[in-house]
C-alpha cells in the first residue's frame, strides 16, 4: 500500500506552485525526479527490448505466409574414373564442374500452426508492449515514493530544529534567572538535558534525511553527494474527501484501465493459441515446392568445351513437388507440447486471477487508509492547536517561575510530538485520497 500512497505525484507535475530561488538551484523537482529514473532504468530498458523481440518474432511469423526463396552455387573438379553430369558418359580424367540452383518452397496447410502463431504473436506484442507500460509506472512508484521519504524527512528536520531553538532560547534565559537567584540550578539542568535530547533528535532525523536522499540518489543512478536534494512542492489539504465511490466502483473502474490487469487478460488469449499451435502438430502439413538447377563441365564432349551460357541454357532443368507430410509417431514430442501449452494456459489464467486480487487488495487498503488517515489528520490537527496553546501557557507560566522546568519539557515534548504526528497523517491523508483518484482516473491536483 506505501507505494500506491505515493502515486499520486507521477501525474501532478503541475499540481503545485514551486518557489525558485538560489537555494533550489541544483534541486530536482518531482517531475525530473521521475524522468531521471526513467530515462535511467534498467529494468525499463529490458522491457523496452522485450517488446523489441516480441515485434521480430510476430514479423518472423508473418513471413511464414510467405514463400522461401534460396538461391546457391558451386565449383569443383573431379579426378579418376566419374560420370560426366553432361554427357551422363564414364571417364577418366580431369573435370571441371559448375553448379547453380534456386529453390522455393510454400506452406500451402499446416494445421493452422502458421496462422495461430501470428495470431498469438499480435497478443504476445500488445502484452510486452504493456509491461512496459507496467514497468514505467512501477519505476515511477518507487521514485516518488523515495522523493516524498526526503521530503517528509526534510519536514521532520524542521519540527526538531525548531525545537531544538526552542530549548536553546529557554536555556539561554534561565541561565540569567539562576544567575540572578531567581531560579533553581535543578531548572537550568533540566533545560540543558533537554537541549542535548533536541540535538541528538536533530542529528537523528539529519541521518534519516541523508539515507533517504542516499536511497533516491541511487534509485536515480546518480552519484550521490551533500549538495542532492530536491524542491519540495506545497502540499494542502483543502477539498479533499473521500467521497461516496465504493470499493467495488473503484475497482471495476481501475480493472479496466491497469496495465497489469490488461497484460493477464491478454496472456491467457496467448496461451490459448499456444495450446491450438500444439494441437495443430498432430495434423497433416501440405507444401508445394520449386527447383531450378543447370550446371556447367569444362569436358562436355571429347571435343571442344560448349561455351559457358550455351550450357547453362542446355543443362537448365525445372521441378515442381506437393508433399504431404502425416505425424504417426513423433516419440511423445507433439504429445508433450500439448500438455505443456495446457499447463501455460492454466498458469496464465492463475496468474489473471493474482493480477486482480492483487488490485482488489490495494484498493480495499487504499480505501481503508484514506478513511483512517483523514480521521488521523482531523483528529491531529486538533491536538496541535490544543498542545500549542498549552505550551504557550506553559512558557509563559514557567517564565514566571509557576511551574518547574520538568513541566516545562513535558509541555514542549507533547507538542514536538503532536506536530510529527500531524506531519505524518498530513501526507498520509494527501496521498491516500490521491491514490483512489488515481484508480478512478480522475486528474490529480493539489
Amino acid at each position: 500500500m506505501k507505494k500506491h500512497i505515493l502515486l499520486l505525484l507521477l501525474l501532478v507535475s503541475g499540481l503545485s506552485t514551486l518557489v525558485f530561488s538560489q537555494d533550489n538551484l541544483g534541486k530536482l523537482t518531482l517531475e525530473q525526479s521521475v524522468e531521471t529514473a526513467l530515462e535511467n532504468n534498467l529494468n525499463l530498458k529490458r522491457a523496452e527490448m522485450n517488446l523489441i523481440s516480441s515485434e521480430a518474432n510476430l514479423m518472423e511469423a508473418k513471413g511464414q505466409m510467405l514463400p522461401s526463396f534460396s538461391m546457391g552455387a558451386s565449383s569443383g573438379f573431379r579426378w579418376g574414373r566419374s560420370i560426366n553430369p553432361v554427357t551422363n558418359d564414364f571417364e577418366s580424367r580431369r573435370i571441371g564442374n559448375v553448379n547453380i540452383s534456386g529453390n522455393s518452397s510454400l506452406p500451402i496447410y499446416s494445421g493452422g500452426r502458421v496462422q495461430n502463431s501470428i495470431k498469438q504473436s499480435k497478443l504476445n506484442v500488445e502484452v510486452n508492449r504493456l509491461n512496459v507500460e507496467k514497468s514505467r509506472n512501477d519505476i515511477t512508484l518507487n521514485t516518488i515514493n523515495l522523493f516524498i521519504n526526503v521530503a517528509f524527512s526534510m519536514e521532520q528536520l524542521n519540527i526538531a530544529q525548531s525545537q531544538l531553538k526552542t530549548s536553546a532560547d529557554q536555556l539561554e534565559r534561565t541561565k540569567s534567572l539562576v544567575k540572578a537567584g531567581a531560579l533553581p540550578r535543578a531548572d537550568q539542568l533540566d533545560l540543558e538535558a533537554q537541549r542535548a535530547t533536541n540535538e541528538l533528535e536533530v542529528i537523528n532525523s539529519q541521518n534519516n534525511l541523508r539515507i533517504a536522499k542516499l536511497n533516491l540518489s541511487q534509485s536515480l543512478q546518480l552519484p550521490f553527494d551533500d549538495n542532492f536534494g530536491i524542491i519540495i512542492p506545497e502540499v494542502g489539504v483543502e477539498g479533499l474527501e473521500i467521497g461516496t465511490v465504493g470499493v467495488a466502483e473503484v475497482y471495476s473502474i481501475a480493472e479496466g484501465r491497469l496495465p497489469e490487469i490488461q497484460a493477464a487478460a491478454l496472456a491467457v488469449k496467448s496461451a490459448e493459441y499456444g495450446v491450438k499451435i500444439a494441437k495443430g502438430s498432430f495434423a497433416p502439413s501440405l507444401s508445394l515446392s520449386a527447383n531450378v538447377f543447370s550446371n556447367y563441365v569444362d569436358q562436355s564432349t571429347f571435343m571442344t568445351p560448349d561455351p559457358l551460357l550455351q550450357q547453362f541454357e542446355n543443362n537448365l532443368s525445372q521441378s515442381a513437388n506437393i508433399g504431404l507430410s502425416i505425424p504417426v509417431f513423433s516419440n511423445f514430442r507433439n504429445k508433450a507440447s500439448l500438455q505443456r501449452a495446457r499447463v501455460q494456459k492454466r498458469l496464465s489464467e492463475i496468474q489473471e486471477i493474482e493480477a486482480k486480487n492483487l488490485l482488489r487488495q490495494d484498493i480495499e487498503s487504499a480505501y481503508t487508509s484514506a478513511y483512517a488517515a483523514e480521521q488521523s489528520y482531523k483528529s491531529s490537527l486538533i491536538r496541535v492547536e490544543a498542545l500549542g496553546e498549552s505550551f504557550r501557557m506553559a512558557k509563559q507560566r514557567f517564565e514566571v517561575g509557576a511551574i518547574n522546568a520538568v513541566d516545562f519539557q513535558v509541555a514542549q515534548n507533547n507538542l514536538f510530538n503532536a506536530e510529527a504526528d500531524l506531519v505524518t497523517a498530513k501526507y498520509q491523508y494527501v496521498f491516500s485520497v490521491k491514490v483512489l483518484d488515481f484508480y478512478l482516473g480522475n486528474p490529480l491536483t493539489l
